[in-house]
């Protein structure tokens, strides 16, 4: 089969990732073999292929916002049949036995492994995931509307419930890609006013068409003080900016895998009067569920881009320079 690999890391310009032949990967007892229709192309994919993230597995397939069908069967898997459609997400895999999964919190598991880091995955024709962490799709919804929601829609699900907003609360949203993009659609159909504070003029109108009561530039001060904010952008210098935007008491939520440093917090300023900064770790497959199921009730859906699969190197070098607002997609062209 054809897939990109992550060759050494560096420039995505600069031919970090290279489509090459791989064979088509065989499930373990407990996997599906899955062909991909669509993957969706997240930022930490940028990271994977960059450098920002430590090599886990040399070569690595990136991708992990994948759609496709089962083609194969472990020895050892029952509830799934070949053809059903199927969404493979970040995380991978967990041991389910440590103090943090026995208390729900899987997504803390210091042996977690993780899709397109740990293993290969979705920027390929196929891949394999763990039946237990394979996702069962919503109807109505296709491939290409559906990728972006298995990592980009469940972390910005899992970062909305982590900034703690409460009933009626101002959001603000630092960044506007495909994430915030569908944690704004979240957070609307819930009630709250949200504001985008963001760098793409792109991203900007986006948000105000998807309802948001204001878009400025990412270091304007929005023009209410903010009950909660979840910073996607992976800038470290928006986080004391942030934190200045919030009103007493409250969250800001950090939701990517990896941040450029943060300059020094002035507490009085930035902390004090009860004021939170947290951080977003992956997530479980609970939030997974919980967030599949408010598409079909809010009636999310992702803005995309399509690219066709021999394409990734390119959609992953427009994500880097912002030149599409929502998320790209990668379409499987090669069958």
């Amino acid at each position: 089969m054809r897939a990109w690999s992550v060759v050494t890391p560096g420039p995505v310009e600069e031919g970090a990732l290279r489509f090459v032949a791989k064979p088509v990967p065989v499930p373990g007892a407990d996997e599906l073999l899955v062909h991909v229709r669509a993957c969706g192309v997240c930022r930490t994919d940028l990271h994977v292929t960059e450098g920002d993230l430590p090599v886990r597995r040399a070569g690595v397939t990136p991708g992990h916002e994948v759609v496709g069908v089962v083609a194969g069967l472990g020895a050892a898997v029952s509830g799934f049949a070949v053809g059903d459609r199927v969404g493979v997400a970040w995380l991978r895999r967990t041991d389910g036995t440590c103090a943090y999964c026995v208390r729900g919190a899987e997504n803390l598991c210091p042996d977690s492994r993780y899709t397109g880091w740990d293993a290969d995955g979705g920027y390929a024709q196929y891949t394999t995931v763990p039946a237990d962490f394979a996702y069962r799709l919503p109807d109505g919804v296709d491939d290409v509307a559906l990728a972006p929601l298995l990592c980009a829609g469940i972390i910005g699900y899992r970062a909305l419930r982590r900034a703690t907003l409460p009933p009626g609360g101002r959001l603000g949203l630092y960044g506007f890609g495909g994430s915030a993009h569908l944690c704004a659609q979240v957070a609307l159909a819930e009630g709250a006013t949200v504001h985008v504070l963001t760098r793409g003029k792109a991203a900007r109108r986006l948000a105000l068409d998807l309802g948001a009561a204001s878009a400025q530039d990412a270091y304007a001060m929005p023009p209410e003080p903010l009950d909660s904010a979840i910073l996607f952008a992976p800038v470290g210098d928006l986080v004391p900016v942030a934190l200045r935007a919030l009103d007493r008491g409250g969250v800001l939520a950090v939701a990517g895998i990896h941040l450029s440093d943060t300059p020094p917090l002035h507490y009085e300023s930035e902390l004090f009067y009860e004021k939170e900064l947290r951080s977003v770790t992956s997530n479980t497959r609970e939030d997974g569920r919980e967030f599949l199921a408010l598409v079909a009730r809010y009636g999310v859906r992702a803005t995309t881009h399509a690219y066709p699969l021999s394409e990734a190197d390119r959609a992953l070098a427009d994500l880097k320079a912002g030149r599409f607002d929502g998320a790209a997609v990668l379409v499987n062209d090669l069958v």
